[in-house]
């Protein structure tokens, strides 16, 4: 009788009343929050991107920084100078000789300012070169700061236009990259996409081809291209791929005055698979003089040149 007296113990009472849950249930759930509060929401995003470029914390994420460069050469270290390379150290060989270009270099240098000047023999520049045939000058470019694909959009939005980008699907000249880059600066676009693998990067040559206008121009780096697309279709940027067997001509596609990504495949092998099956529309340029493709560089300044003639 004991041992049933303590199962019985055990058991739990009745519940009396709800304990006020009903009550809150009743209440609702108050105002609807601002489109920038509810999560998802591409304002939210495009908010969340302009928060992190003001905390600095852009470079810190996928799109990140690429290696330091050195660029080789008593010619190559003048040119990347004149050219406005961006740079942090200039190394110059103990008793060297004192040419013209050397001359020449170490006055760019200090015209420029912000830029060292160390002197190091020449087994320590062999060291630093591998062995390359570095004439006495060395000249270090700092990591190029990547931006990240979604800020992009953002900087659209946030001066109160419609996205106007430019991605690259397997171009792996860094000249070409420059010369994107020049295009999308002066038909107004908002900055170029990269993969992070099996890309160009923004070396000092790519900086060269730009003329300067990578300073001004972000570019972003993503680790999938296709995932970094579908995510700007989410956003409502339409995704206009280049191909030579596309099913539109250039000049009757009236979306490039709207929110569009532009991607321009390598000379060679065009848009990958997955990237093409990506796009909402493939474009042809028409090439009445029978070239059978156009350089990425070329490509990207014709479709840019439209979408800049509509959008006027």
């Amino acid at each position: 009788m004991a041992a049933n007296n303590r199962r019985m113990s055990g058991k739990k009472g009745a519940q009396v009343g709800s304990g006020g849950q009903r009550r809150r249930g009743l209440e609702g759930k108050g105002p609807t929050p601002p489109a920038e509060m509810r999560k998802g929401h591409a304002k939210q995003r495009a908010a969340q991107a302009k928060a992190r470029r003001a905390q600095g914390r852009t470079t810190q994420r996928r799109g990140g920084r690429s290696a330091s460069e050195l660029v080789v050469g008593r010619n190559p270290v003048v040119e990347a100078l004149r050219g406005g390379v961006p740079a942090s150290t200039l190394y110059v060989q103990q008793f060297i000789d004192n040419d013209e270009r050397v001359r020449e270099a170490l006055q760019l240098a200090a015209d420029r300012g912000g830029i060292n000047l160390m002197e190091a023999p020449r087994p320590e520049l062999d060291r630093m070169t591998n062995g390359l045939n570095h004439q006495g000058l060395v000249l270090q470019v700092p990591p190029y700061e990547y931006a990240h694909p979604e800020d992009l959009v953002a900087a659209a939005h946030d001066e109160g236009e419609d996205p106007l980008i430019v991605a690259l699907d397997g171009v792996t000249d860094p000249r070409n990259l420059g010369a994107v880059v020049r295009s999308v600066s002066a038909f107004g676009g908002h900055g170029v996409l990269v993969p992070e693998r099996r890309a160009a990067g923004m070396t000092a040559g790519a900086w060269k081809t730009s003329a300067g206008t990578a300073a001004r121009t972000p570019v972003a780096r993503a680790t999938n291209l296709t995932r970094a697309l579908e995510a700007y279709k989410k956003a409502s940027v339409l995704v206009v791929g280049l191909a030579a067997d596309g099913e539109a001509e250039l000049g009757d596609v009236e979306a490039l005055d709207g929110p569009v990504v532009i991607v321009v495949g390598s000379e060679g092998k065009g848009l990958s698979r997955l990237v093409g099956e990506t796009c909402d529309v493939r474009v042809r340029i028409p090439m009445p003089g029978g070239a059978e493709s156009l350089n990425a560089g070329v490509a990207a300044g014709i479709v840019l040149y439209e979408a800049a003639r509509r959008r006027s």
